[in-house]
């Protein structure tokens, strides 16, 4: 017979279905396919193509589906799971591919099973291993790929076939496969390749702190050879403002001496009450601040008993947009050098 599948979706109480060994062609009618009263279904040996219909799964009481030697394509669908009933699926011959649905571990009835002589690609299920009815397994010249199991219908070589597939490995020694690559192996080079992942991320740790702490050391340098240049950037630690409300506007009543190079007046600083002397350099004098720097400088690494402490210095400009430079340091109460000095002088003025 020769022709397309006709449609026989109102034979309601049809068990038994076989057009084997015809010349059939063109894809399978679901209306055929989705009869839930057959049992056995026979299109081996035709010309049929396309996929195996979704509708495979409403066959509840299939117990045999033969559709070896046929050109169907296309992967098994996952409806074949719900056929509980079914004991011999034949697919043999065709160019099915992809893996092999989970939903076939509910086929735990199967006795025959052949899948051979298609493209099926994938592990071979583990859930084969318990299904305790299984006779006969044939998975030859398929693209099946990792270990073969080793229980169940695995442990009989004579019930088993998985030739032309290239990627197997393992199984029972009855089947001659080539050895697994051990995961102790695997293990094995994924600790050594662990390990140098691990001291190269160590040595670049380490060499990143080394950096670190030379970089540190050298900042730290440059800061106190800097100090050293410029000493007085260490000291501005007072406003103009505050210098200014401290002496009164640098008032005549708190001046208590005049220099060749500025002016010192006695001042209050207003948040603490500190009395301190304020030298205001005289910047239109030549080299007066060059002698600030000196001074600074002086002070900074000068420590003496005999000394007037330098308590901070202020290098700003003024509210007139002027340069302004001065110096603060303890109070003394007993008056200037110059002073005592010419005391006998002053006395005889007096007098």
């Amino acid at each position: 017979m020769a022709a397309s599948l006709p449609s026989l979706g109102n034979c309601k109480n049809l068990l038994s279905l076989s057009l084997a060994q015809n010349k059939l062609s063109g894809s399978i009618p679901p209306l055929v396919i989705g009869l839930s009263s057959l049992s056995d279904l026979y299109f081996s040996k035709n010309y049929l193509t396309g996929s195996l219909p979704l509708e495979v799964g409403l066959l509840k009481n299939l117990g045999y589906l033969n559709v070896s030697e046929n050109k169907l394509s296309s992967e098994i669908p996952g409806t074949l799971g719900s056929c509980v009933r079914l004991e011999t699926p034949r697919v043999e011959g065709n160019l099915f591919h992809g893996t092999i649905p989970t939903s076939l571990s509910s086929l735990s009835g199967l006795q025959i099973l052949d899948l051979s002589r298609n493209s099926f690609s994938g592990r071979i299920p583990e859930f084969l291993e318990g299904f305790n009815f299984l006779q006969i397994l044939n998975m030859s010249n398929n693209d099946f790929e990792g270990a073969v199991p080793t229980e169940g219908v695995f442990a009989n070589a004579s019930a088993v076939s998985v030739m032309g597939n290239s990627k197997l490995c393992g199984g029972v020694p009855e089947l001659q496969l080539s050895l697994c690559k051990s995961k102790g192996s695997r293990n094995r080079r994924l600790s050594v390749t662990s390990k140098l992942v691990i001291s190269l991320c160590g040595g670049f740790l380490g060499l990143s702190f080394l950096l670190c702490f030379l970089f540190i050391c050298w900042y730290r340098k440059t800061e106190n050879d800097h100090s050293s240049v410029s000493p007085t950037k260490s000291l501005f630690k007072v406003s103009y403002q505050t210098l200014l409300h401290a002496t009164g506007e640098f008032s005549s009543e708190n001046l208590i001496g005049v220099g060749g190079l500025g002016s010192v007046y006695k001042g209050i600083i207003q948040h603490d009450g500190t009395i301190v002397a304020i030298k205001v350099v005289n910047l239109q004098q030549c080299g007066a601040s060059k002698s600030f720097i000196a001074e600074c400088e002086a002070f900074r690494n000068i420590k003496h008993k005999n000394f007037v402490k330098v308590i901070t210095a202020c290098s700003t400009v003024n509210y007139q947009g002027n340069d302004f430079k001065a110096l603060v340091y303890d109070f003394m109460v007993n008056g200037s050098l110059e002073g005592w000095l010419h005391l006998d002088e002053r006395e005889d003025e007096v007098h």
